[in-house]
């Protein structure tokens, strides 16, 4: 990528497409059981992309019910938790609040408020990485596309029809799954190769 092109510029004519998770490696946490397993697995885990889904709002004054899916993901699997009125969510719980577990992922302050007003989950130790990467300018954020394009060398897409779907339907589209699995381990990914270059602190 040639050094004088604004990054930005360089994501929309240059970089390869970010080809992301396969829907095998993407697991829809539905049952009791399913919840047990993955959060067992998970709680192995030292860092975890994180991401939160939220329904969204269209109507002036309206309040956001969400979040509607919560995203969390290893280097091999991407755990899709969607939230709903009957889930048991303790074991989800334990791992957001845990300080031994690191989450990373990007612009989580309204993710955290949800997650706070909704299930009364305080997440500890977190790193948004939108603050925590150096910006090409002083006081400027990184999102998630340009941190894929500036550490991963890939273009991440990120479809606005997708972007603003109802996440809240009891039955996401594969497409949804994707985009939200995407979403939680491309942070994951970004963050390792971020440490790798030194422009961040070791978990």
């Amino acid at each position: 990528m040639d050094e004088n092109v604004p990054l930005e510029i360089a994501v929309k004519i240059e970089l390869p497409l970010y080809l992301g998770i396969a829907i095998a490696d993407v697991v829809l946490v539905e049952s009791a059981p399913a919840a047990a397993d993955a959060c067992r697995m998970l709680s192995a885990e030292v860092v975890l992309g994180f991401d939160t889904e939220a329904k969204p709002t269209f109507a002036k004054g309206e309040v956001s019910t969400g979040p509607h899916l919560v995203q969390l993901a290893t280097e091999e699997r991407v755990y899709l938790f969607p939230v709903r009125a009957q889930m048991d969510c303790e074991g989800l719980r334990q791992i957001l609040e845990s300080r031994r577990i690191l989450k990373v992922g990007f612009g989580l302050g309204s993710d955290l408020a949800q997650l706070r007003s909704r299930l009364g989950i305080e997440a500890r130790h977190i790193l948004d990485l939108s603050r925590a990467l150096p910006g090409e300018k002083p006081k400027q954020t990184m999102g998630a596309k340009t941190a894929v394009a500036r550490y991963l060398g890939r273009r991440l897409q990120k479809s606005k029809r997708t972007t603003t779907s109802n996440w809240a339907h009891p039955r996401l589209t594969e497409r949804q799954m994707l985009y939200a699995a995407d979403d939680a381990q491309a942070a994951l990914r970004v963050y390792r190769a971020a440490l790798a270059e030194g422009h961040l602190p070791q978990a």
